[in-house]
Formats: C-alpha cells, sequence, structure tokens
C-alpha cells in the first residue's frame, strides 16, 4: 500500500467509525443514540493510528536515497537510441571490481561530446530499482594506439543492410589464407573476440552464442550446409593460428565437431584486422596489457550482402538462428 492508498484508507476508517458511533439501527429499525461507552478519546486514538500508519507507509514506498560511488574510466562505446555508454571502469570501492560494462546516462548533452577511447568521470547512482550516470566529465585521450582500430570521432559509418561487404583477407586457425568472399553461395555469420579477453560478458559470452547457434545448426542438416560462422580475433600479435585453433577447440569440442569445417577463428595482420574491424564499426585499443573494445556480430547473406549488425552483446543465439532461417539459399 503507497501513501495515497494509506490516507484514503484511513479516511474511511474514521468515517465509518464515526458514523457507526452516531446512529445504530435496533433491530425495529428505529434510530438510537451514539453508544456512551465509546469515549471521543477513543476516535481520536484511533485517528492518530491511522494517520501514522499512512506516513509510514509512504516513506516505505518511497524507499531510501540512491547510494553514490566515483567512477572512472575510458569510453568504449556510445549507444545514444538506447541512452547508454559503454564504460572499461576502474575497480569502484565498496561496490564492484574493475570491468567493462554499458551505463544509463540521463544527461542528453554527454551523448553529443562523449566517443570511444575519451577519458570519464561521474558518479555513480544506485537505487534498489536501477542505476545511472550523474555529472559526468569528458576529457579526449592524449594519446592513441596507431595500431588499433580508430577510437576518436573519425571513421567511416557502419554499413547498412544491403550494403555489400568487401572481400577482406584473413588467415584462418590452420594458418591457411581465407576470405570473405569464398563464402558466398552461404550466409555468414561473424563476430570479433581475443582469446584473452578477461570479460565473461564480452569475448566469452560471443564464443558462447556462436557454439550454441552452431548446436542449433546441427538439426536442421540443409540449414547447416548453407550456413557458416567466423570469429575474428582483435589480438593478433597474441592470437596467432596454433593459439586460435587450441581456443577453437574448447567450443567446437562442445558442438560435437572435431574440426573446423562450419566455424573458423581467424588472424591476419594489425591492417587487415584493423580495416575489417573499421568497416563494421569495432573500436578497439591496447590499454596497459588489456584490449578495450566494443563488440560487432553480423549477418551475411549468402550474396555477400549485409543482412544485420549487431552492436554490443545483448543479441542471442535465437537472434542469429531467425536471421539465418529467413535467408534463402544461395
Amino acid at each position: 500500500m503507497d501513501g495515497s492508498e494509506a490516507v484514503n484508507s484511513f479516511e474511511f476508517s474514521a468515517f465509518s467509525f464515526q458514523f457507526r458511533n452516531r446512529i445504530e439501527l435496533s433491530r425495529d429499525g428505529q434510530n438510537r443514540p451514539p453508544d456512551p461507552r465509546v469515549p471521543k478519546r477513543r476516535i481520536v486514538a484511533l485517528m492518530m493510528a491511522v494517520l501514522v500508519a499512512a506516513i509510514a507507509a509512504g516513506a516505505c514506498h518511497r524507499g531510501p536515497p540512491p547510494q553514490k560511488y566515483d567512477l572512472t574510466g575510458k569510453v568504449v562505446e556510445v549507444d545514444r537510441q538506447l541512452r547508454r555508454v559503454t564504460i572499461a571502469h576502474d575497480a569502484i570501492p565498496g561496490y564492484m571490481g574493475a570491468m567493462t560494462m554499458p551505463f544509463l546516462v540521463k544527461d542528453d548533452w554527454v551523448f553529443g561530446v562523449a566517443r570511444p577511447g575519451d577519458s570519464i568521470n561521474a558518479t555513480l547512482m544506485v537505487d534498489a530499482r536501477q542505476s545511472w550516470l550523474e555529472n559526468a566529465v569528458i576529457s579526449e585521450p592524449a594519446t592513441a594506439d596507431p595500431s588499433a582500430a580508430s577510437a576518436g570521432p573519425a571513421g567511416p559509418p557502419e554499413p547498412k543492410t544491403g550494403d555489400e561487404v568487401p572481400d577482406f583477407s584473413l588467415t584462418n586457425q590452420d594458418s591457411s589464407p581465407i576470405h570473405v568472399g569464398q563464402y558466398r553461395g552461404r550466409a555468414l555469420v561473424l563476430t570479433f573476440i581475443y582469446t584473452r579477453c578477461p570479460l565473461p560478458d564480452f569475448c566469452p559470452l560471443m564464443s558462447s552464442n556462436l557454439a550454441e547457434v552452431d548446436k542449433d545448426l546441427q538439426k536442421d542438416p540443409a540449414l547447416y550446409a548453407r550456413t557458416h560462422l567466423l570469429s575474428i580475433t582483435i589480438d593478433p600479435d597474441f592470437d596467432t593460428s596454433q593459439v586460435l585453433q587450441n581456443y577453437g577447440k574448447g567450443y567446437t569440442g562442445d558442438t560435437g565437431q572435431s574440426g573446423f569445417d562450419h566455424w573458423e577463428f581467424a588472424t591476419g595482420s594489425k591492417d587487415d584486422i584493423k580495416s575489417i574491424a573499421e568497416y563494421f564499426g569495432l573500436r578497439y585499443w591496447n590499454d596497459g596489457g588489456q584490449i578495450i573494445h566494443s563488440l560487432r556480430t553480423a549477418v551475411i547473406a549468402p550474396d555477400g550482402r549485409l543482412v544485420k549488425l549487431y552492436v554490443g552483446n545483448d543479441w542471442k543465439p535465437a537472434d542469429i538462428l531467425k536471421d539465418l532461417e529467413g535467408l534463402k539459399p544461395g
């Protein structure tokens, strides 16, 4: 019961009590005088008790004020539509460790200023129902990693549905050269990962999701034969073909596959990785040994055109399956 309901209840109870005390009907229908045994002090006491209950109920409904924490970190991604900014933040004493996660931001101006790679300081507000950022202070990075995809506002626009995806060249887990164009005739699902990623809701989640997609596709042999999966590393210095092969076995083995015929893992030169990452709008850079990055997962039709580009980690395996099932055979 909220405050207004409690007050209404109080008013009704007091009125009912007074009415019963003023007029009581006898069995023969005649009015009887008020019962002298009910003193006015009792009426006042009842009214005060109900009023106190109403005030208490209103206070409980509002709940305690939000907790405040200082947050510092780097902007990874800005989503104006969802009003969220993904931040790789430092440890927040008394609340959570260092990690990368999206935050709700209520100030409109942030979305016109913040760019991936910017430093941010803000107040994290947390109540019983939600959390959000206030009092943000944003500054541009002093330097940028030239080998990484652009962390600033510059860069090509993300591809749109129907755009033809360029024929990017890469190297797979078997050290064999591959290129995006070779999958024409099959639908291609590609995502970006790196094997040392410590954040369970980033690269490991992308790989776990694709493993589930692979399992579900096997239930439909015809659809399975018309599809292909590709995971591309954004850490080519460490993620060699051999490293990717060992990493990939940890996921493809769970799907019942002994090889990489349906799901490949790819690396390439820094320039090759930068080119394909930038094309899909993915930003990444090295920060003290950890790669700070956004997330992109693309579904490409058998004719080589983009069907859908998923931003972030909100997509589910069922979303990809629905996209693939809706495609006509190449």
